[in-house]
């Protein structure tokens, strides 16, 4: 065991300066990753090596365009106002519907994270227009907090985009193909049940007169840049024979250029401008991670992490990652992913590695709800002006335990859920992917129509 005592030491030394660059010193967690690889740079007798500090910032350059040219699409729907009126149809369409409508702008909230990638881009855009809504249907600013949270959390796993993933996958050198279906699977049941969990006992239907539509007329050429998008994203992957496969990137970009013919007028340079200022943060923390990561792979520290965790029963195995990948998510999620993350999928490489990264993604964006920094229940209190945070992650708590049950239940079953989302033909799957969407607003539907006889009018 002695030979392993070198990359120890360099694995204490990089994730301490980490922490303490992170919160005794308050760095950026960008910096702070630097700071943790140069670190074991230094502790690992390796000096300063500046070409794998280079490469270490092209690691995630797929991720981080992919990144920009989605926030760019997002400030774009939000500037031009179709969220809005999505909003504002929702509930004029389910007013009287309130668990049926409580799902749906749930999922809704979650649009922003699935773009995005980001939990506080989604809190802050979809999630501070569904908070409206949440408080006429009845749910107080503590619980309304709550489920923004979870939503941002859940919408930065669902697909399209999970950046967890992206950087689990990229560290394994794992291209990001194949993670629609298994991210689906896990992001939007949890966020029906969830939803139905924190609101159902206090949502009533809502009285036309208390919505407010918004500004301007609505048209269905809101929807065209929306449409443009899932056209070229389904084209890609249906015909990938006939049709030049563009990338998610590009897809973005050519649907973020119709945006400004749709709905309101728009400065497109300030939007721009805008979008770019919001996943400047996203940005650096990739490019700290890439950095880290290559670090802890020319130092031996990350096949050093993968033995050590190989090792241990399968009983603490899973515990350890039940704990440590949310504990570690409160720095950084994507930080997470990536220091945890990719040694826990290389040791779990006899499952779908698809699977599994998925599941460890849910893990990570855990993070986002753990104290001390805990940025997704901070800014969802904002959004609903709650002065104390810690009361929306009261709220969370039970919730948070569901869904970290359900990342570890995931990978454990992965053989199971690989027969199901792989082995089928894709047809199929995506019938009972949509039946199984379906059923849970039917369920909800049930509900409402069970608590109109139960109590006459909803609420």
């Amino acid at each position: 065991m002695n030979y392993l005592f070198p990359e120890l030491w360099v694995l204490i030394a990089m994730v301490g300066t980490f922490l303490f660059s992170a919160f005794a010193l308050r760095w950026p967690v960008a910096l702070a990753l630097v700071g943790g690889a140069l670190a074991g740079c230094i502790v690992g007798g390796e000096g300063f090596p500046l070409r794998h500090f280079v490469e270490g910032t092209l690691v995630y350059l797929d991720t981080i365009v992919l990144i920009a040219s989605a926030m760019v699409f997002m400030r774009g729907i939000q500037a031009n106002g179709l969220l809005e009126w999505v909003a504002y149809g929702l509930a004029k369409t389910f007013r009287r519907y309130p668990a049926t409508l409580l799902v749906l702008i749930t999922w809704f909230a979650m649009s922003a994270g699935m773009i995005t990638g980001s939990s506080t881009a989604t809190i802050l855009t979809t999630g501070a227009i569904a908070a409206p809504v949440l408080y006429r249907m009845g749910l107080s600013r503590q619980k309304t907090g709550a489920l923004l949270a979870l939503s941002g959390l859940l919408g930065m796993v669902a697909p399209p985009v999970n950046i967890p993933a992206m950087i689990i996958g990229g560290g394994v050198d794992m291209p990001y193909i194949g993670f629609e279906l298994p991210l689906a699977v896990l992001s939007f049941p949890l966020a029906a049940v969830i939803a139905l969990s924190i609101g159902i006992r206090s949502v009533r239907s809502i009285a036309s007169e208390e919505l407010k539509a918004p500004e301007g007329k609505p048209s269905l050429t809101l929807f065209f840049p929306v449409l443009l998008l899932l056209i070229l994203i389904f084209a890609e992957r249906a015909f990938p024979r006939h049709f030049p496969g563009l990338g998610l990137p590009l897809d973005f970009i050519i649907a973020s250029l119709a945006t400004p013919f749709c709905g309101r007028r728009i400065n497109p340079l300030r939007v721009t401008r805008e979008a770019i200022n919001d996943a400047l943060p996203i940005m650096g923390i990739l490019v700290g991670v890439g950095v880290f990561l290559e670090v802890m792979t020319m130092t031996g520290v990350r096949g050093f992490v993968v033995d050590l965790f190989g090792s241990l029963p399968e009983v603490f195995f899973w515990v350890g990652v039940a704990i440590s990948l949310p504990l570690f998510g409160a720095v950084s999620a994507f930080g997470s992913a990536s220091i945890l993350g990719v040694p826990f999928l290389l040791a779990l490489l006899g499952r779908n590695e698809i699977i599994v990264a998925s599941g460890l993604s849910l893990l990570s964006a855990l993070g986002d709800l753990v104290p001390p920094t805990a940025l997704a229940g901070l800014f969802a209190a904002q959004v609903v002006e709650e002065p104390r945070y810690l009361r929306v992650l009261k709220n969370c708590l039970p919730r948070a335990l569901l869904i970290d049950f359900v990342g570890i239940a995931f990978m454990v079953w992965a053989r199971p859920f690989e027969s199901f989302i792989f082995h089928w033909p894709t047809l199929p799957r995506v019938a009972v992917l949509l039946a199984g969407t379906i059923g849970f607003v039917l369920f909800a539907f049930l509900v409402d129509l069970l608590r109109r006889r139960r109590w006459g009018e909803c609420g």
